[in-house]
């Protein structure tokens, strides 16, 4: 489930595309790549139901009994390459690159799928950043993180991105 990076490893959280993400261009659409990344954060993050696997980083409990809410305050995507439909999963790596006391930075590379790696090695279509705050669900103040949540993200810290076309 894991790939050891710079500081920390990454999990590697396999996306399969809709027909539906794609846009007149054939790609998938900027608002679909919001959707993606989405995806691939609740997988990582919140706890699994009965009968699901999921990974060791999976520990908020978000569901609708649980008093706790996971908000994004900022989210940022600089993309490198068209993402064509495809069938096999894209590779959505994910890593921490900081985790301050009621919000955490979640960063990721969307890659080509594993299945279609070849002698260079996996494409990264794009690199994002989404801020994560912690939340009281009743009062809508912020929450602390845990312990266990430190405990289970701090082995996936890594760097944060550095993007290349920022002003």
């Amino acid at each position: 489930m894991t790939d050891a990076v710079a500081a920390g490893q990454r999990l590697h959280v396999p996306i399969r595309l809709r027909w539906a993400d794609l846009d007149a261009y054939n790609h998938v659409n900027n608002a679909s790549m919001l959707k993606l990344l989405e995806e691939a954060r609740v997988r990582a993050l919140w706890t699994p139901e009965p009968g699901e696997e999921a990974p060791p980083t999976a520990v908020i409990d978000s569901g609708l009994g649980s008093g706790i809410l996971t908000l994004v305050s900022r989210q940022e995507i600089e993309y490198l390459a068209p993402v064509p439909y495809q069938r096999h999963a894209l590779d959505v790596q994910l890593w921490f690159g900081k985790i301050g006391g009621s919000s955490c930075e979640v960063c990721y590379e969307v890659c080509s799928p594993l299945e279609t790696a070849g002698a260079d090695g996996q494409r990264v279509y794009a690199r994002s950043t989404t801020v994560v705050v912690k939340v009281d669900a009743a009062t809508g103040r912020p929450l602390r993180w845990s312990p266990a949540e430190r405990a289970a993200w701090t082995p996936f810290q890594g760097e944060p991105i550095a993007y290349a076309h920022r002003r």
